[in-house]
C-alpha cells in the first residue's frame, strides 16, 4: 500500500500566522518555518509576541474562521484520496485547524496541541513527539506502507527524506536551493504528476 503524506499550511491552506499578522499589523508574526528552521525557537518567539500584545486564542480563531483552503486544494485532496491513503502531517494545532479541515473534507490530520489558560491566553504548546513528521513517516513504513510526501518548509525536509519519495511544493527559493535532491513544483497539476511518477503502481491522471 502507498500512503500520501502532506504538510498543511502553505500546501493546502494559507499560513495561519501570516494571516493573523496581517490582521494585527504585527510584522514579526509573519515568521514561519520557511524562515526559522528550529520550530521550538519559532514558537517561543510567537508566544512571546502574543503575550506582549495581550492576544488570545479566540482572536486567532476569529481570523481562521475567515480563511479558505488554497485554490484547487480541495480538488487536489479529493484526487489524491481516490488513488492513495492520505494523511496530513502538520506543525499546526488542533485548536487552529478544525474549520479548515471541514472545508477540505476532513482528511486525517496529525498535529499538535495548545495549552490555554482561562483567559484564552496561549501559555504553551505540546508536541506529539520530537521530529513528528519524520517519525510519523517512519511509523507508517514499519506498518509496510510506502510513503510519498510533499511539503514546503524546513520542518518538512526530514519527512521528505524519510519517505520513499519527497516532493517540495510551493517552497521558497531558499529551501529549494538547500534541498536540490527533492523535485520542486508550484501547481497542483504538477504535484499530481510527481505523485504519479513516484508511485510504484500504474495510475491514471
Amino acid at each position: 500500500m502507498e500512503l500520501a503524506c502532506l504538510d498543511l499550511e502553505g500546501v493546502l491552506i494559507p499560513e495561519i500566522w501570516i494571516a493573523f499578522a496581517e490582521e494585527t499589523g504585527i510584522e514579526a508574526l509573519k515568521a514561519t518555518t520557511r524562515d526559522i528552521p528550529d520550530y521550538d525557537v519559532l514558537m517561543k518567539q510567537r508566544l512571546s509576541i502574543l503575550d506582549r500584545h495581550g492576544l488570545t486564542l479566540p482572536q486567532i480563531q476569529d481570523t481562521i474562521s475567515r480563511l479558505s483552503p488554497l485554490e484547487g486544494a480541495r480538488e487536489f485532496v479529493d484526487w489524491l484520496r481516490e488513488r492513495f491513503q492520505v494523511v496530513i502531517l502538520s506543525d499546526t494545532f488542533y485548536e487552529f485547524a478544525a474549520p479548515l479541515m471541514k472545508q477540505l473534507g476532513y482528511p486525517t490530520l496529525l498535529c499538535h496541541k495548545l495549552e490555554v489558560n482561562s483567559e484564552g491566553r496561549i501559555t504553551d504548546y505540546t508536541l506529539r513527539q520530537r521530529d513528528p513528521k519524520r517519525q510519523s513517516v517512519r511509523a507508517f513504513q514499519l506498518l509496510n506502507y510506502r510513503v510519498i510526501a510533499a511539503g514546503d518548509s524546513y520542518n518538512d525536509t526530514t519527512m521528505l527524506a524519510q519517505a520513499e519519495k519527497g516532493i517540495l511544493f510551493h517552497a521558497p527559493d531558499n529551501v529549494i536551493a538547500e534541498f536540490p535532491q527533492f523535485p520542486a513544483v508550484h501547481s497542483y497539476e504538477d504535484l499530481k504528476r510527481e505523485f504519479i511518477k513516484a508511485s510504484n503502481r500504474e495510475l491514471v491522471f
